[in-house]
């Protein structure tokens, strides 16, 4: 099986990543861009087929998403196993710093989300397996390509997968507007998985109940919440303030 993805530094990530990819789709008359020279220079030292086709055709097969004059060819995505997670922050020597959405829909949130957490050192990502959004092309385009660096595990019962993250003496912090804890004032050194909820509805009950500890945002302003993803990527980089410091 599979699947194209599309846009610049998608594609480039994705060169650099070990994701098989499998053949380059370039619109004509894009091959003097800077970015895109990057990219046919990568898949050559790879052997990896170019192809230019009429701009439509790319238009076509990204069902009209900005696609940047390119698309590529792409394996399936094999999602992890979270002890793959844990293990690679053994490999580094490090807490373990993972990051849990539980059900977020929107696949621009998500892809924010998983680009922050990216940045932020986090050592792999947790997604629900249903009624949640899936890694597709907008979310590794949204992610700028991180989702191709990052561990990522699709587990089908999250509560359950946060008690075996618990048994392991990993700390389960969940953003929620109606903590009483702020963000700042929680310790979020060492073994971590931080919990953000969907967009509307925030954690679920149960995940909730699962949670070690509940931390909120401090809100001055009219509006009582902010989006998921900006929320979420405050947190994560309070966590790398504190374990950095």
């Amino acid at each position: 099986m599979a699947e194209y993805i599309w846009g610049r530094n998608p594609i480039l990530e994705t060169l650099h990543s070990v994701r098989q990819v499998k053949r380059i789709l370039l619109a004509e008359g894009q091959h003097t861009a800077p970015a895109i020279k990057a990219i046919t220079q990568a898949a050559e030292q790879l052997h990896i087929p170019i192809e230019t086709v009429p701009r439509s055709r790319l238009d076509q097969l990204s069902r009209g998403a900005v696609h940047q004059g390119c698309i590529a060819l792409v394996e399936e995505r094999t999602y992890v196993d979270v002890t793959d997670i844990i293990q690679l922050a053994s490999s580094k020597n490090e807490a373990p710093f993972l990051l849990i959405l539980d059900a977020i829909q929107d696949v621009n949130n998500l892809g924010s989300l998983l680009r922050t957490a990216e940045a932020a050192g986090v050592h792999g990502a947790i997604i629900p397996a249903h009624r949640a959004a899936e890694i597709n092309a907008t979310v590794v385009k949204t992610s700028a390509g991180a989702t191709e660096h990052l561990l990522i595990a699709q587990e089908t019962n999250l509560t359950r997968t946060i008690e075996g993250l618990k048994k392991q003496n990993i700390w389960v912090v969940g953003l929620a507007g109606e903590a009483q804890t702020l963000y700042t004032k929680a310790d979020l050194t060492g073994p971590l998985a931080l919990v953000v909820g969907n967009e509307g509805k925030g954690i679920s009950r149960l995940v909730r109940e699962h949670c070690d500890l509940l931390i909120k945002l401090p809100m001055q302003g009219y509006i009582n919440s902010l989006n998921a993803a900006v929320a979420g990527s405050i947190a994560l980089y309070e966590a790398l303030r504190q374990r950095t410091r």
